[in-house]
């Protein structure tokens, strides 16, 4: 009987992926100087069960790459060979190599064999005893492996790019997503404008426009992907493949010509010109008008073929595992356990149930709420992890970026063993990535600056995560040059976001950096994130429930800080009452409930109700338009005013009523349903009924959005 050996594909996937971890951070030790007999054999003893699994389960390639591999490994091991500087650095491409092509046969998607050939050649040389600067001549061949393997193979992609209204509000603006495209290769632009209002009723927060962009050159979907990715979620996006091997087309966007682009002026689409007209003379630039006014003529070729398009979509992704102590789950059996004893008691007293047995039924279920509790706790500890797992990509990260930046950097780790939920731990990731690229590229100054301001050569940054309260709390700390104060003022002051004669204190001004498109650097930096601005990063943080603070003080450094919920799946609740409906509010983004004083409401022509509280107009949003919920009370003075707070800024949410606070469970309302504006979640309340979580952030892009704001008081469109 044969056995069907892919049963066991997923587990041999984990185990690599693990083992490649500790290669990792085994050989940046070493580069560090830490080269001892335990952290060589853990490298070795990693990569040796790696090629035995591949080969067991028939992946010859990865197990012939990691031949070479564990070679020089066990020569470093048996001390035959010495973990230079370059020896090191080969074995990290080798273990970058040998990732990429466990994720390949783990997607079935195709192996790099170009790099596989020169890593391995880069292994051989060094194994047969070649100089360092053959070495060094072969890896700078890995850099560009890419580019000569793929000279023949042009793609072009036709990307249709909406974004939705409130996209600007965020931050994120299409011309720099233009501008990383046209490095990517030929690029031509087209807009649609059909939305476009009249100008007195535009609104400048407010995207109408959409684009269709077509992209020639060597670039794969993944890397127009990764320049979208700040507003996935904000946009309607396709991606479809076009011809390969099409004749060249002339550039219509190059990278100096995308930067003379002024996204405010006029696109004007191929569409809108009649035969034999041309444009008015103040029509954009040339560069920019040659890759807007691209005629239908020129694009014919690119025409979609059958069974070429390639629509985005993510890469296939096995189940997700948890690897779980034998504590934990012995602990969890143990409830089980007393929740079957409590069970049998309350059955015991149902079958033979009196008045006098009221004492006994009323200790079984006390005795069951107090298991029950347990339970829960101990099966929210089994989706607990420590937060190592997130850090321990930043030591590569750093060592990476230290070198192309000519700096010199100590990462010092703490807390790694700080537990918090598995699925908050995944969506930390990236803002935590940008934070940490933020801080040694613009934080961290280069040895010269430093010695002379008096540092020392080699700068430091932490990171540090701990326990407060049922949050848990991440720090990126540096010893930098801290935030320049005047330039961030300077800047807020030319944008208009502060008055001249305004006195802002030290952390007010340290706030402006998490304004929607703030920016102080004088360009882009694909080190810190491609331009993408810290506003991103705090609404990425705000949508798990977080809040993230920067300290910062000249010539000393700069610390930010990020507090989380412990779990996704259980929070704190305020149930309110709108007409029939309950709904949930987050007990984390309320700040107080007031009742209303009519001399307090100021309504303003077009942007609704406002509030005065404390010298502060808050807007009022009135949850019975928002959810177009009928009989809810609609005198403010009858109702109540629920101040929430989200990115540092206020609105009220009209209520009739509110009643009890508790803790709910989250269920994903679009995991069940559908994806709904301005809700989170749902949740069951005790006595069975569903009640919705109200999504904060959302309410208030929705309010902002033109349809909600022109509501006059009585909740009428005006």
């Amino acid at each position: 009987m044969s056995i069907d050996v892919s049963q066991f594909h997923s587990i041999f996937f984990e185990e690599s992926f693990e083992g490649l971890d500790i290669m990792e951070s085994g050989l940046l030790s070493m580069s560090q100087g830490e080269i001892d007999d335990d952290t060589v054999n853990g490298i070795f003893r990693a990569a040796h069960s790696i090629k035995g699994g591949a080969g067991t389960f028939g992946f010859s390639n990865i197990s012939e790459f990691t031949h070479g591999l564990e070679t020089l490994l066990d020569q470093i091991r048996n001390g035959e060979r010495e973990a230079t500087d370059d020896v090191i650095e080969t074995l990290l491409s080798a273990v970058d190599t040998l990732r990429e092509m466990l994720t390949a046969v783990q997607d079935s998607s195709e192996v790099d064999t170009e790099k596989v050939k020169q890593v391995s050649k880069a292994l051989e040389q060094i194994l047969l005893g070649s100089t360092s600067d053959d070495v060094d001549k072969v890896m700078d061949e890995v850099s560009d492996a890419d580019v000569s393997a793929s000279e023949p193979l042009t793609q072009t992609w036709l990307i249709k790019f909406k974004p939705l209204s409130h996209m600007l509000q965020t931050g994120n603006e299409p011309i720099r997503m233009f501008r990383e495209l046209a490095e990517l290769g030929a690029l031509s632009v087209e807009v649609n404008e059909e939305e476009l209002p009249p100008f007195t009723d535009l609104d400048p927060e407010i995207c109408y426009l959409s684009w269709q962009l077509t992209l020639s050159g060597d670039v794969d979907e993944a890397a127009i992907n990764e320049v979208f990715e700040w507003v996935d979620g904000d946009c309607e996006l396709s991606i479809e493949r076009l011809e390969q091997n099409v004749p060249d087309i002339e550039p219509a966007l190059s990278a100096h010509e995308s930067e003379q682009i002024d996204i405010h002026e006029p696109m004007i689409p191929p569409s809108s010109l009649t035969e034999g007209e041309t444009a008015e003379p103040e029509a954009p630039s040339p560069s920019a008008t040659e890759a807007q006014l691209k005629t239908s003529a020129e694009i014919d070729h690119l025409t979609p073929k059958k069974n070429e398009v390639s629509p985005k979509k993510k890469a296939v992704t096995p189940d997700a595992s948890i690897r779980v102590g034998t504590d934990k789950v012995d602990s969890l059996v143990n409830l089980v356990g007393e929740l079957v004893i409590t069970q049998s008691m309350l059955g015991q007293i149902g079958e033979n149930f009196d008045i006098n047995m009221l004492p006994q039924l009323i200790d079984g279920l006390e005795q069951l709420e107090r298991n029950t509790r347990e339970l829960q706790e101990s099966i929210m500890r089994i989706r607990m992890l420590p937060i190592s797992f997130v850090f321990n990509r930043f030591p590569r990260l750093v060592h990476d970026m230290t070198s192309k930046l000519g700096k010199q950097v100590e990462l010092v780790l703490s807390g790694e063993q700080t537990e918090l939920d598995k699925t908050v731990m995944e969506k930390i990731g990236d803002p935590l990535v940008h934070l940490v690229r933020n801080s040694l590229d613009h934080g961290l100054e280069t040895p010269e600056k430093r010695r002379a301001a008096n540092k020392s050569e080699t700068g430091t940054l932490k990171l540090n995560a701990y326990h407060q309260g049922g949050n848990i709390v991440i720090e990126i700390s540096d010893d930098g040059a801290g935030l320049n104060e005047d330039k961030i003022l300077n800047k807020a002051i030319e944008k208009g976001l502060v008055d001249p004669n305004e006195t802002l204190p030290p952390e007010k001004i340290h706030e402006l950096i998490f304004l929607p498109g703030f920016s102080t650097a004088d360009q882009v930096s694909d080190l810190s994130g491609r331009g993408v601005g810290m506003d991103v990063v705090r609404k990425n943080i705000n949508s798990l429930g977080g809040a993230v603070e920067v300290k910062s003080e000249s010539g000393i450094g700069s610390t930010f800080t990020i507090r989380l919920p412990l779990t996704l799946a259980i929070m704190d609740g305020q149930i309110i009452q709108v007409a029939d409906q309950r709904y949930i509010i987050p007990l984390i983004s309320i700040i107080e409930s007031v009742e209303v004083e009519a001399g307090r409401v100021n309504r303003v022509t077009g942007k609704g109700e406002l509030y005065k509280i404390r010298d502060e107009y808050v807007p009022i949003i009135r949850l019975t338009n928002v959810f177009n919920v009928e009989g809810g009370i609609e005198d403010l003075q009858a109702g109540l005013l629920v101040i929430v707070d989200c990115e540092d800024y206020k609105v009220g949410l009209f209520v009739d009523e509110l009643l009890a606070q508790q803790q709910v469970v989250i269920k994903s309302l679009e995991t069940n349903f559908r994806k709904v504006k301005g809700i989170a979640g749902a949740t069951i309340l005790g006595d069975g009924a569903v009640a919705l979580i109200l999504d904060i952030p959302g309410l208030m892009a929705m309010h902002r959005e033109p349809s909600q704001v022109r509501k006059n008081s009585s909740g009428k469109v005006a």
